[in-house]
């Protein structure tokens, strides 16, 4: 145990992090078995021993920076720890055999929590920060950036692929005049959904993506792709493909990964948060995309869920005393860990946001991007 004291010690020496120091990012071990734990579990055992109280931070997005920006998840990795998530994307396709698993395993456990979490509108995914200032306005720029984008018009027709709790198609009616579906595999979303949009001509269908054969004149999807996992990358390009009209358009807002991987990028958040999900890198989803599309345009602004995750992660502890006893304090650390451990990756430049524009021919003239 000494012998991985030292190293670790080293490591974050290395990462500017003391231990018992007094900045945001220095840690304090309650537990000493977890520096060999971290030494050989990686990043699965530091995010597993956080939720068991073996160690504090004043500032856990600081202390992650940190790491990530020493690369110390890259020195220590806990290889073994990599092999069952490996084997999983490798040998099974669970994205396609259990596709409403996230559904009820993440977007089930509570509409109080995203309510509290969230914006007003329940928007789940990275904010819009140029001209904001609070997270309502920013998200709000977002839905009207897509809108924008889109070249939405009075009449058309819009599918939303992954509609969370139908926030963005609720905004485009509005705003923009246009009837739409909606499709979710969460049963909690798609309940809230529905009144969310009531009097309004949505409909919203809890379905998986491969079921829908209308066609509409735009689709949209932002933040579901990160579930299809690479495999499926193809058939899903192909699905929008279908059931978009000749001279339609296309936007998808994902996160992005730097690197081309065929395994999940972390082994934390695969096995608490995001199970069997996968982030796609600029070369998938070209190669994806190209026998069905024109790629228009390609707009990357992951700093700006830096700021979103943290917006969240504030609303999230300042509603903490309310949803304490449904959750409990594990969930508290987990989730915490969730938010923080993300806003760090974005921090980085780790990870990235992209909204592309795609066509099925490309448009007469050219796209102009409407920022």
């Amino acid at each position: 145990m000494a012998k991985a004291k030292d190293i670790v010690m080293k490591l974050m020496q290395a990462a500017d992090i003391h231990i018992d120091g007094s900045r945001p990012q220095d840690i304090k071990i309650h537990d000493e078995r977890f520096y060999s734990r971290v030494l050989s579990g990686g990043s699965l055992a530091l995010g597993e021993s956080y939720m068991e109280g073996w160690w504090d931070v004043r500032s856990l997005d600081a202390l992650i920076f940190k790491i990530l920006e020493a690369r110390l998840d890259v020195r220590v990795k806990g290889s073994k720890n990599l092999i069952v998530p490996y084997l999983k994307a490798k040998l099974l396709n669970r994205q396609k055999t259990h596709a409403h698993h996230i559904g009820k395993w993440h977007y089930d456990i509570g509409n109080d929590l995203y309510s509290e979490m969230l914006d007003k509108n329940m928007q789940y995914s990275c904010a819009y920060w140029k001209n904001a200032d609070n997270l309502d306005k920013a998200q709000e720029d977002k839905m009207d950036l897509i809108c924008r984008k889109l070249q939405l018009k009075e009449g058309e027709t819009l599918l939303d692929i992954g509609c969370g709790w139908g926030g963005l198609l609720k905004y485009a009616a509005k705003n923009y005049g246009i009837s739409g579906v909606g499709i979710t595999v969460s049963k909690e979303q798609a309940a809230f959904a529905k009144r969310n949009c009531e009097g309004l001509p949505i409909e919203i269908r809890m379905v998986d993506y491969r079921k829908v054969f209308n066609q509409f004149d735009k689709i949209v999807s932002v933040g579901m792709i990160e579930h299809v996992g690479y495999k499926n990358y193809g058939e899903y390009m192909k699905v929008v493909n279908r059931c978009l009209k000749d001279d339609g358009i296309f936007l998808l807002h994902t996160i992005g990964s730097n690197k081309t991987t065929r395994h999940p990028e972390d082994p934390w958040n695969d096995k608490y948060i995001f199970p069997d999900g996968k982030l796609p890198s600029a070369e998938q989803l070209s190669q994806a995309s190209e026998e069905f599309f024109v790629m228009e345009d390609w707009h990357n602004f992951g700093a700006y869920y830096d700021k979103t995750l943290m917006a969240w992660s504030n609303n999230f502890n300042n509603a903490w005393p309310q949803l304490k006893d449904k959750y409990g304090e594990k969930f508290y650390r987990m989730w915490n860990y969730y938010l923080s451990s993300c806003a760090a990756g974005f921090r980085s430049r780790n990870i990235q946001l992209w909204q592309i524009v795609y066509t099925k021919k490309g448009l007469p003239g050219g796209y102009e991007r409407k920022d």
